[in-house]
């Protein structure tokens, strides 16, 4: 395992965005964080020991020098439980939801003990700069959702992702990405929200 891949899989163990993370090694936006995670970009000694402090761990650990505690359900770190990712769903206009397991991701399990979760694989790119084409989103399920919580909702047999607003009449699903017009439905529509999106997971 190299050093990007330590440094991704601790960051998503302690639950921590691209962004806190920039914040914490004292970069300016996530995208060093990505060339990191990903191989592109190396990192000086100096930073290594604030990767470390920032991700609770020890510069040798990252450098692949010694392996520490991995955890699982039965340690005192970070327990994880894996949970299915279904299909493609759209990040655009609304595509039919396919239901296919292609894949598992981790969460912590602390969350599995307060619902149930599930993947989504992301195509299109009007939830960006959030959350990218091709990403893998975790899903939490609940069919109800609060004004600017971005869900996955199913209009009619199709499913999309988006910010949720609901006023008195109508619901009003919004994209990211302004050049995205967003879906405006009569509170009569048969729209279904499956989840809520609390994470979201680029993959390289």
């Amino acid at each position: 395992m190299f050093l990007g891949n330590r440094i991704k899989q601790l960051r998503m163990q302690r639950n921590m965005t691209q962004e806190e993370l920039a914040k914490k090694i004292g970069y300016k936006s996530k995208t060093t964080i990505t060339k990191i995670e990903n191989g592109t970009n190396d990192i000086v000694q100096s930073k290594v020991c604030d990767f470390a402090k920032a991700l609770n761990t020890t510069p040798a650990y990252l450098m692949g020098w010694e392996e520490p505690e991995q955890p699982t359900p039965k340690s005192n770190g970070y327990p994880t439980v894996r949970i299915p990712v279904l299909g493609d769903v759209a990040a655009g206009v609304p595509i039919l939801a396919q239901q296919d397991i292609i894949g598992t991701e981790e969460i912590p399990a602390e969350w599995a003990k307060k619902g149930e979760y599930f993947g989504l694989k992301i195509r299109g790119d009007s939830m960006e700069p959030r959350i990218h084409n091709g990403s893998t989103v975790i899903v939490k399920v609940q069919n109800d959702a609060n004004n600017n919580e971005i869900v996955i909702v199913m209009i009619e047999d199709e499913a999309t992702c988006k910010k949720f607003h609901k006023y008195s009449d109508i619901v009003v699903l919004n994209p990211i990405n302004a050049n995205y017009e967003p879906i405006i439905l009569d509170k009569n529509s048969n729209i279904k929200i499956l989840g809520k999106v609390v994470r979201a997971i680029e993959d390289f």
